[in-house]
């Protein structure tokens, strides 16, 4: 009798949210919206690239759209006018983020930076990655660790011309995984578990795919038990157990084996932030576990990110060989004969910088941003956004609006040439790292990795496609966190000073 009863009263329950539900719609003046089926809403249209789904859906509903995933009213974003106002003017009342299953699982209950909820926390917590871990200085200090890593890899390059190609996207991953790991934790960890364990590059190359999956329970709140069935629930407990005890361990080595001056520049994140944790100058306290979720969100920002951008530059100059010329004569120019790149030759070198603006437009790593949340009711548009409502801000389709590009869909670095528009977060027609409040604070950081590596690797080599037919280089995109080409990029390089 009990089944029977839940049976017949969970279509009635149904019945009525819905018809709540629609008279709530009727009061106020909601953003338009697609057609919706019932209880799982929009969720069927988002496909399995959102921000290409979404792009769509703007082009038929307009710019400032109003969609249901589940029971979650969420807010998408495609114009750069509407993005000033979510980013800008009403930039407080959209200052906080959606709480995630999976972030709550694995970044301690979301006190990293990029996941934690608009308040003093995330105040003192931001305070402390722009001033001490991602200031200028601290940026310029780890240069010879980007320096060094990158030649490891211009010799392992020239070791392989002639015999084989390059993998670029495993090439260009295994580069920012080793900078973020000797920046934030002093050292690489590369090492081989022969315990049969997964190892720490095997857990960190894991999570952000499981901070992207797909949560039953994110949706549909009362079907939370879903994520348990799916085995969703396993494997974030399982990674977070594997992480939590090897950030344990790389604590408790920098607490027994680092010494010396605490301003030493060369200090890595884990150093600074148990000084911080020591001081305890901020207002709140920082406890092992909050150390741990800050470097976690480090480690996830600048690795696949940096990785993905430069594979889709290096994609992009293969594909226009007038560009890839342009931009090796001007390195080589600067550089000479010198036997190595430095960051400081980098200041001479505008036509690479285009070159990464280009990419960036074209290929935010991030295409909507981190979802961002309001936490009032307020007015956009002249429509009601009501408060715990998620919004998307589609990067990737303001990028491309071709009524603020010319040939909007095409690589053209010379668009930038005497043209002040930036990805800091002040123009907001290209915001792949997000403006206002809650901007990427690593954008120095992963400028400064992707403009050395690139400028390395167009001066010691020349590329070519296999079979030299640059046309057929697929250019679909891999769903996940960071948006990767599907098919990685193989060249064949060639050592241009032999």
């Amino acid at each position: 009798m009990a089944i029977l009863a839940s049976l017949l009263f969970f279509p009635i329950l149904l019945l009525i949210l819905f018809g709540f539900n629609r008279a709530q719609y009727k009061k106020h003046n909601y953003p338009p919206s697609p057609f919706k089926l019932p209880i799982i809403g929009n969720l069927h249209q988002m496909g399995s690239l959102p921000h290409l789904s979404l792009q769509a859906l703007s082009k038929k509903y307009g710019p400032l759209m109003l969609l249901h995933l589940g029971s979650t009213p969420t807010l998408v974003v495609s114009t750069t006018e509407i993005a000033e106002e979510v980013l800008k003017t009403n930039d407080l009342v959209f200052s906080s983020r959606p709480s995630f299953y999976a972030a709550k699982q694995l970044l301690y209950d979301c006190t990293d930076m990029a996941m934690a909820p608009y308040g003093e926390y995330w105040r003192q917590v931001r305070k402390i990655c722009v001033s001490e871990l991602l200031s200028v200085k601290r940026v310029h200090s780890f240069a010879f660790i980007r320096e060094e890593e990158i030649a490891s890899i211009v010799k392992e390059i020239r070791a392989s011309c002639s015999i084989s190609t390059v993998d670029i996207a495993k090439m260009f991953l295994t580069l920012s995984s080793s900078i973020i790991s000797r920046v934030a934790l002093g050292k690489k960890y590369i090492e081989v578990d022969n315990n049969g364990r997964n190892t720490f590059p095997d857990l960190a190359r894991e999570l952000p795919a499981l901070l992207g999956a797909f949560s039953v329970g994110d949706l549909f709140p009362l079907f939370r038990w879903l994520d348990v069935v799916s085995g969703l629930d396993a494997r974030l407990k399982r990674n977070f157990r594997g992480l939590d005890s090897f950030f344990d361990q790389v604590i408790e080595d920098h607490l027994i084996y680092k010494t010396g001056d605490v301003n030493d520049e060369h200090k890595d994140f884990v150093d600074i932030l148990l000084h911080v944790q020591k001081e305890s100058t901020t207002g709140i306290q920082i406890s092992k576990d909050n150390i741990k979720a800050i470097i976690l969100d480090m480690y996830v920002g600048a690795t696949g990110t940096t990785a993905a951008a430069l594979e889709w530059a290096m994609t992009e100059l293969i594909k226009s060989p007038n560009a890839m010329v342009k931009a090796q004569a001007e390195i080589r120019s600067v550089i000479g004969r010198k036997m190595k790149v430095e960051e400081e030759d980098l200041l001479q070198m505008d036509y690479l910088k285009y070159i990464i603006k280009e990419t960036l437009r074209l290929h935010p790593p991030g295409p909507l941003l981190i979802p961002h949340e309001s936490t009032s009711s307020v007015m956009l548009q002249g429509y009601f956004i009501p408060p715990k409502t998620t919004v998307l801000i589609n990067a990737f389709a303001i990028g491309r609006d071709a009524t603020l590009w010319e040939n909007a869909n095409e690589f053209l670095p010379e668009r930038f040439v005497n043209n002040p528009v930036d990805f800091k977060g002040n123009d907001f027609q290209f915001i792949p790292f997000g403006a206002g409040r809650r901007i990427c604070p690593g954008i120095s950081f992963v400028n400064h990795t992707m403009e050395l590596a690139l400028a390395n690797l167009l001066y010691w080599f020349d590329w070519e496609f296999p079979g030299g037919e640059n046309k057929d280089i697929d250019m679909s995109e891999a769903p996940g966190f960071s948006i990767h080409k599907k098919i990685p990029l193989h060249l064949i390089p060639t050592y241009h000073f032999s």
